[in-house]
C-alpha cells in the first residue's frame, strides 16, 4: 500500500531466512537537516519530493516511513584479499520501493547507527564522505554508468570522532539490491544448507527471473553476472574511475558500481594510480581493475559450488568455464568503447592497438585522460593544437587521421562520436574536495555548483568551464580515505 508521498514497500528480502539479516531500528538523532535532496530521483521513484524534502527526521532514522522493516544485512567479503565476516555495521535498509514504472529499489540509511555488525564501529558518518557518495553517483549516472543513488544526504546535529571531530550526517542510499558477491560468500559459509539456494532464488527473482526454471540455473546465474561485471568495469577503465576498494563485499550482484569511499577519477594517465590512503600495495590500482574483478567473480564462482549439478568435480569444470570468458567479454567492451572514444566504428585488434598507443603515450608524458581524449575531436576538426607535443604523438597522430580517412563515415559522425564518448566533465577531484570542505564549513553553494556540472557531463558550456579545467600544476599527490 502507499502513503501520502508515495511510499510503496514491498520487502522481499525480509522473507528470506533470519541467518541474512537482523532487524533492527536506525538510531536516532538529535536535530536531522535536510542539506541536499535528489528530486530527479525522487520522482523516478514515485516520491513526493516537495513533502519529503520537510521531512528530514525519515531520512536520519528518527521516523520510519509506512511499510518499512528496518533490517541490517548479513555478508562476508574478501578485504584486500581476506576473508572476513562482515554485514552492515552502519546502514540500516529500510524495505524495497515499488515505483510506478515497477521496478525494486532499495531505500538503505547509511550512518544510522550501531548494528550486530558494528564491531568496533560507531556506526556513523560524516558529512563529508556521504556528500562524496552524493555527488560521485551523479556523475556516475549521467556517464550512463550503473551505479548506486543517493536520495538525500542530511545532518544529525550530532559530531562524529574520526582523526578530528567531523559534522554527522546520513545518507539514503537507491540500490537495484545490495546483494553482494560477498552475501553470497556468507551464505556458503554458514552451516545451514537452506541459505545458499534462498539467497540465489531470490538474486535470480529480483535480477534475472528469466533464468528460473532453467537448466544449469547456478551456472546461468554466474555467466550473467560475469556478462554484467565485465560491461560495468570496462565503463569505468574507459572515463578514468579508480573504485578504490574493490572488495567483494562491494561487488554488487545487479552490476551497479557500490560504495564511493576512497574513489577518485584519473587526472594525469598513470595505470598505476591509487588513491586509497590504505591500499599499500596497489592492489586495486586503476590498471588492476579488470583482473580484480575477475578475482572477485572466482569467489562468487567458488560461493555457488555447493549448489550446482553433478558433483564437486563437474561443478568445479562448469564454474571454471564460465570464468573462462571473462577476459574476452571485458575486453569486448573496453576495445568497443575505447575506440568509440577515437572516433571509429569498428572495433578491430589494430584499431584497439591504435587507442593503446594513445594511451602509452599518454602515460610517459603524463597526459590529462579526460582532457586529452576531448581534445580529439577539436583536433581532427582542425578547430585546436594536438593536446600532447611529442614526436611520438605526432606519429600516432598521422596513423590516428588516415584511420579516420579510411572509414566510410564521414568526419562529422566521427567527430560527434567521439563527442558521444569523451565527457567533458567529470568529479575532478581538486574540485570535489574544495565542494566537501565548504560543504561541511557551512556553505553548500559551490557543491550544488558542481553536482549540476557532473550532471550534464558531455556538453561544454560557459557555465561548466570552471569544472572542466584540469588541476593547477604542482598540486599534492591525491588521496582518499573511506569515511568509516
Amino acid at each position: 500500500m502507499g502513503d501520502r508521498v508515495g511510499w510503496r514497500f514491498d520487502n522481499s528480502y525480509t522473507r528470506l531466512p533470519a541467518a541474512l539479516f537482523s532487524r533492527l531500528p536506525p538510531q536516532p538523532v538529535r536535530a536531522p537537516r535536510m542539506v541536499v535532496f535528489n528530486d530527479d530521483l525522487a520522482a523516478d521513484l514515485g516520491l513526493d519530493a516537495a513533502a519529503l524534502r520537510e521531512a528530514p527526521g525519515v531520512f536520519a532514522g528518527n521516523a520510519l516511513p509506512e511499510g518499512a522493516e528496518p533490517i541490517a544485512q548479513a555478508y562476508a567479503g574478501h578485504q584486500y584479499g581476506h576473508f572476513v565476516n562482515l554485514g552492515d555495521g552502519r546502514a540500516i535498509l529500510l524495505g524495497e520501493q515499488l515505483t510506478p514504472a515497477g521496478r525494486r529499489f532499495d531505500i538503505q540509511l547509511k550512518g544510522s547507527g550501531r548494528t550486530p555488525y558494528s564491531r568496533q564501529g560507531d556506526g556513523r558518518a560524516a558529512l563529508g564522505p556521504m556528500l562524496r557518495e552524493y555527488v560521485i553517483g551523479e556523475a556516475m549516472h549521467a556517464l550512463g554508468i550503473p551505479t548506486t543513488r543517493a536520495l538525500a544526504v542530511v545532518t544529525t546535529g550530532e559530531t562524529v570522532r574520526r582523526e578530528v571531530p567531523l559534522p554527522g550526517a546520513v545518507l539514503t542510499r537507491v540500490a537495484a539490491s545490495h546483494i553482494r558477491v560477498g552475501t553470497f560468500q556468507f551464505a556458503a559459509a554458514v552451516d545451514d544448507p537452506v541459505l545458499l539456494p534462498a539467497l540465489l532464488g531470490h538474486a535470480i527473482d529480483r535480477h534475472d527471473p528469466g533464468l528460473a526454471g532453467g537448466a544449469a540455473v547456478p551456472q546461468a546465474f554466474l555467466d550473467t553476472m560475469i556478462a554484467r561485471q565485465a560491461a560495468l568495469v570496462a565503463r569505468w577503465m574507459l572515463v578514468g574511475f579508480v573504485h578504490g576498494v574493490m572488495n567483494t563485499d562491494n561487488c554488487a550482484v545487479s552490476g551497479e558500481t557500490i560504495d564511493y569511499g576512497p574513489c577518485a577519477f584519473l587526472d594525469t594517465h598513470d595505470p598505476a594510480t591509487v588513491f586509497s590512503s590504505i591500499d599499500q600495495h596497489g592492489r586495486y590500482a586503476f590498471g588492476n581493475q579488470p583482473a580484480i574483478t575477475h578475482w572477485n567473480l572466482a569467489r562468487l564462482a567458488e560461493a555457488l559450488l555447493p549448489v550446482m549439478e553433478g558433483g564437486e568435480k563437474r561443478a568445479l569444470e562448469a564454474a571454471s568455464a564460465v570464468l573462462a570468458t571473462f577476459p574476452e567479454r571485458y575486453g569486448h567492451h573496453y576495445r568497443t568503447g575505447l575506440c568509440a572514444k577515437l572516433g571509429l566504428f569498428t572495433a578491430t585488434a589494430a584499431d584497439a592497438a591504435l587507442g593503446e598507443r594513445l594511451l602509452a603515450i599518454m602515460a610517459t608524458v603524463r597526459a590529462d585522460f579526460t582532457a586529452t581524449f576531448v581534445a580529439l575531436a577539436d583536433m581532427a576538426e582542425g578547430r585546436a593544437p594536438p593536446p600532447v607535443d611529442s614526436a611520438e604523438f605526432r606519429a600516432w597522430q598521422e596513423d590516428w587521421q588516415a584511420r579516420l580517412a579510411r572509414q566510410p563515415q564521414p568526419l562529422a559522425e566521427a567527430t560527434a562520436l567521439m563527442r558521444r564518448s569523451n565527457p567533458q566533465v567529470i568529479p575532478r577531484n581538486h574540485l570535489v574536495e574544495a565542494a566537501l570542505e565548504a560543504a561541511v564549513a557551512g556553505d553548500i553553494a559551490p557543491f550544488e555548483r558542481l553536482v549540476a556540472a557532473v550532471r550534464d557531463p558531455f556538453v561544454a558550456t560557459a557555465a561548466n568551464a570552471p569544472f572542466r579545467a584540469p588541476p593547477p600544476a604542482g598540486g599534492p599527490c591525491y588521496k582518499t580515505f573511506c569515511g568509516t
